[in-house]
């Protein structure tokens, strides 16, 4: 796991607005917006979300919907690898891979096109949030189905009080800011 300084955290931290109830009774979501809006805070968190997986040899960079489509992009150019959108059932237009599984506070499915990756991909799958690992395991599931090898999963915040982390367990896990 990488560390950043504590001036870095702070500064995240007073970034990410804790928005209670939302989407559901009990559930404070991490509101990443402000940090978003801020151009050099936004770089310097793309850079420690990158940074892990430089050099590695990664040829694409999984996008989970919808907030982890914002990061990573960006993180792609940053290390030379290419996208892969990772959505939600009903939003890809070619020949699909679905997977569903559990949320903190439901079910959800993930659907990835079955030539994304192709058999050939070091495949870095990216999202702002890691909080239970059900999304992310989910999309780690979808891009070895269609013949990607998972190489890491990098996150802008993770929740490490519900155990995410575990659910990968075997796999590379980064997060630039813990709660």
């Amino acid at each position: 796991m990488t560390t950043i300084r504590s001036d870095f955290a702070s500064e995240l931290r007073a970034a990410v607005r804790d928005i209670p109830d939302f989407p559901k009774p009990g559930i404070v979501f991490k509101d990443i917006t402000p940090l978003l809006g801020d151009p050099a805070l936004l770089a310097r968190a793309i850079d420690g979300m990158a940074a892990p997986f430089r050099g590695r040899g990664i040829t694409h960079v999984a996008a989970i919907e919808s907030r982890g489509f914002l990061l990573a992009g960006p993180i792609a150019a940053a290390i030379g690898a290419g996208v892969i959108p990772v959505r939600k059932t009903g939003k890809l237009p070619y020949d699909r891979r679905r997977v569903t599984y559990a949320l903190e506070y439901g079910t959800d499915a993930l659907e990835v096109h079955v030539d994304a990756c192709a058999g050939r991909g070091d495949v870095l799958v990216v999202d702002d949030v890691l909080a239970t690992g059900g999304t992310a395991a989910a999309a780690c599931e979808l891009i070895e189905s269609v013949g990607g090898s998972v190489a890491g999963c990098s996150f802008l915040i993770e929740l490490g009080f519900l155990g995410g982390a575990e659910r990968l367990a075997g796999r590379r896990v980064e997060s630039v800011l813990t709660y």
